[in-house]
């Protein structure tokens, strides 16, 4: 189950006989041991964002070439771990604002709400200009059919 043979929990059982139910209740263990152990073969990048935060909190200590024994040990690439680690950092930064910087960003969202309403009133203008007009081409061209209708009779 465990990288970097990422078999299904259906394959071990069948190859080594041994129950699904069971299986699957060594891998939650394993799991909340703080293993790593994908719900899944996917390739590391389709892993759960739990799965790639413990390997981030698992080789947050390590040293290069321990990082590289570990990445080896489960298929993984130090590049990727890096790219997790950035991802988990970046997750829980905000940005500040200024109180003038909040105030702009107010007086832009109202600015935006005005010509929102202001779209979509001529919107409805123009949609009962049109409705209008397809009424009208309807009436002349029952106008055309009754005059004709009256020329041939």
């Amino acid at each position: 189950m465990s990288p970097p043979h990422r078999q299904s929990v259906a394959q071990i059982s069948a190859a080594l006989g041994i129950h699904i139910v069971t299986l699957y209740n060594w891998r939650k263990a394993w799991r909340l041991q703080g293993e790593v152990v994908p719900a899944s073969e996917k390739e590391p990048e389709g892993w759960s964002a739990a799965d790639k935060f413990t390997v981030v909190l698992d080789t947050a200590g390590l040293n290069a070439t321990e990082l590289s024994a570990y990445c080896r040990e489960r298929g993984l690439y130090p590049v990727q771990v890096e790219r997790w680690r950035q991802a988990a950092q970046d997750a829980n930064e905000k940005p500040v604002l200024t109180l003038k910087e909040q105030k702009e960003l107010e007086k832009l969202r109202a600015q935006d709400q005005r010509e929102i309403k202001a779209l979509k009133k001529e919107l409805q203008r123009k949609e009962k200009a049109m409705a209008e007009m397809a009424d009208l081409l309807v009436l002349r061209k029952k106008w055309e059919a009754f005059c004709s209708e009256d020329a041939e009779g």
